[in-house]
């Protein structure tokens, strides 16, 4: 089937955690800056349409006008382009190399705090864990957190990556707070432009799903310690992947 068919097909889950009501009074710019972090975080992979404008509006809560402004800039930017046609639709675009992976990782590495970045997102996802333990899941969230860890499990290596945020996002917005959801997509999205630049380990992977499935299993069983205990130790090995890697 064509790819850009079944773009729209895409669970609205996904989405959630990234694309809320904007504040009166910035609607381009916080735009902007959700449409960026859905980008960075790979929700869209690259070849695949975002969502109809109407859904991205309604999401929003922005005007039409406001956001075709929006995909201007993301056009401009080389990040989407337009396509018309039975399936057209705007597409997000592969990122450039920009001059290979050395000199992408130094920028990359130049630009943020890597220790920072870091700790604040384990702080984020160690609550996370602890409050979806503590305060228990709905059906239907659980069948949901159950659905993100089984498609980690199913992915292949070069889908890897986006079902792995996939599933960390769906825990951060399963904790109830909204405010800590919008601060994990955001460090998230940072994290995976320095994650971007390592290699994909087979080893390492294999660890994680380990550990995902404890997480899990730890969440529905309320068990609030080994939730952060997991999540905690989780986070400590991607950092040490890092900054094997960065330093």
């Amino acid at each position: 089937m064509d790819s850009a068919a079944g773009a729209d097909d895409r669970s609205p889950d996904a989405l959630v955690p990234v694309l809320r009501t904007v504040r009166a009074g910035n609607g381009f710019e916080e735009a902007l800056e959700q449409i960026l972090q859905l980008l960075r975080l790979g929700l869209v992979p690259p070849g695949e349409r975002l969502p109809s404008e109407r859904e991205l509006a309604e999401r929003m809560g922005i005007s039409r006008v406001t956001l075709r402004e929006v995909l201007k800039v993301l056009q401009d930017q080389g990040m989407v382009e337009s396509r018309r046609g039975r399936y057209g639709g705007t597409f997000v675009l592969p990122r450039p190399s920009e001059g290979g992976g050395e000199v992408e990782l130094r920028r990359r590495v130049a630009a943020v705090d890597v220790e920072d970045v870091l700790r604040f997102r384990e702080v984020l996802e160690v609550g996370a864990a602890g409050l979806c333990a503590a305060h228990g899941l709905t059906d239907e969230g659980a069948g949901r957190l159950r659905a993100a860890l089984a498609a980690t499990h199913d992915a292949e290596l070069g889908d890897y990556r986006r079902q792995d945020t996939l599933l960390h996002l769906t825990l951060a917005e399963l904790s109830g707070s909204p405010t800590l959801t919008a601060q994990y997509a955001a460090v998230r999205a940072t994290a995976n432009d320095l994650l971007d630049c390592i290699p994909l380990l087979v080893r390492n992977l294999e660890h994680s799903q380990h550990q995902h499935t404890a997480l899990v299993e730890a969440v529905l069983d309320g068990d609030a310690d080994g939730a952060r205990e997991v999540m905690r130790e989780h986070c400590a090995g991607t950092a040490a992947l890092l900054r094997g890697f960065l330093t």
